[in-house]
């Protein structure tokens, strides 16, 4: 298996990105490819001890910021790492590629480098959020703005083969973000929403509050972009919120320092829970190609958990899944 990893990603570049490749291959035995500045990222292999027949190097003297324009950075700079790795999967040279870089401009070369899937409207990120009861899949986690009904109803087929395939969960429940559980909640377009998705060949239990998500009231919570995002973030800022509180909780004198070292099994396994590093990235469901967004600020963990997600979604055949599933709804099956 081969997978590309923009080496000029994220905040940190190859500092961080070669290191989670090597553990990658350390832990998994997959080929990286890393597309990227040769010498920045030979001077960060330098640093390792790995099994060179598994790491390719890709060179490319450009590279997207986080400032670029999106669509105009993927039009302009063909030799940018991000472009050059989603070509490699285009072409059939990998099986997937993960990148931390700027999100704007991976969802806009997923779209025009890649392409939809036959029958997909508008692909959706479907980041991990963490539960009570494990995980629920969140999608869209901001990819779509404004949605369509229909979207909702194509976000719930390609969220429940996500949750068959990778969280091995049999039946997920699906529901829509709503601001009530009623039928009749919501905006015009989370009403016809609702509609469509009882039509669905998947197991839609109908609305569920924000408050409940955290519950794992449901499997796969579809929600728009806007709303889905709003979410993602402000969990985000709550778990970085309370980290924080607890070290200063812990750290004010002796007595609660001897607490904190008690309980340190138990904050470690919580914070674990929380952290956004041990679930990877978001892939970005829809194209026609294994893709995953990693966090813009991940760390080496991190960027090792978003190749083992890419390695899941290849082996578990989630593409081809989720293109056989909208085929159905093309047909009419689900009219």
């Amino acid at each position: 298996m081969k997978i590309v990893l923009d080496a000029m990603g994220g905040d940190y570049g190859p500092s961080v990105t070669v290191q989670g490749g090597i553990e990658a291959i350390k832990d998994y035995g997959i080929n990286i490819i890393f597309t990227g500045d040769s010498d920045s990222i030979k001077k960060e292999l330098e640093k390792y001890h790995y099994p060179k027949e598994n790491v390719t190097i890709v060179h490319c003297d450009e590279q997207i910021n986080n400032d670029d324009s999106p669509v105009t950075a993927i039009r302009r700079k063909k030799n940018s790492s991000m472009v050059v790795g989603l070509n490699l999967v285009k072409e059939k040279k990998a099986d997937a590629i993960i990148s931390a870089g700027n999100t704007g401009a991976l969802l806009a070369g997923g779209l025009f480098i890649l392409g939809r899937i036959k029958g997909i409207d508008r692909p959706a990120l479907a980041p991990v959020f963490p539960t009570t009861n494990g995980a629920s899949i969140l999608i869209d986690g901001g990819a779509n703005v404004d949605c369509k009904p229909r979207n909702f109803l194509e976000f719930g087929i390609m969220g429940d083969i996500y949750a068959k395939k990778i969280l091995g969960i049999n039946r997920p429940k699906v529901a829509i973000v709503n601001i009530g559980i009623e039928e009749g909640k919501g905006n015009s377009v989370t009403k016809e929403a609702y509609k469509l998705c009882q039509t669905g060949e998947f197991n839609f239990i109908g609305n569920v509050e924000a408050r409940d998500i955290p519950s794992g009231y449901a499997d796969v919570v579809i929600a728009d972009g806007f709303t889905g995002n709003i979410i993602l973030k402000i969990t985000e800022g709550i778990a970085s919120t309370i980290f924080d509180e607890l070290k200063d909780m812990f750290t004010k004198n002796i007595l609660r320092k001897l607490a904190a070292l008690i309980l340190k099994p138990g904050l470690k396994e919580f914070k674990e829970k929380l952290d956004y590093s041990e679930y990877g990235g978001a892939p970005f469901l829809g194209v026609q190609g294994n893709l995953i967004k990693a966090h813009g600020s991940s760390d080496a963990k991190a960027i090792k958990n978003a190749i083992r997600q890419a390695k899941n979604f290849v082996e578990n055949n989630v593409l081809e899944g989720i293109t056989r599933e909208i085929m159905k709804l093309e047909e009419g099956k689900f009219e």
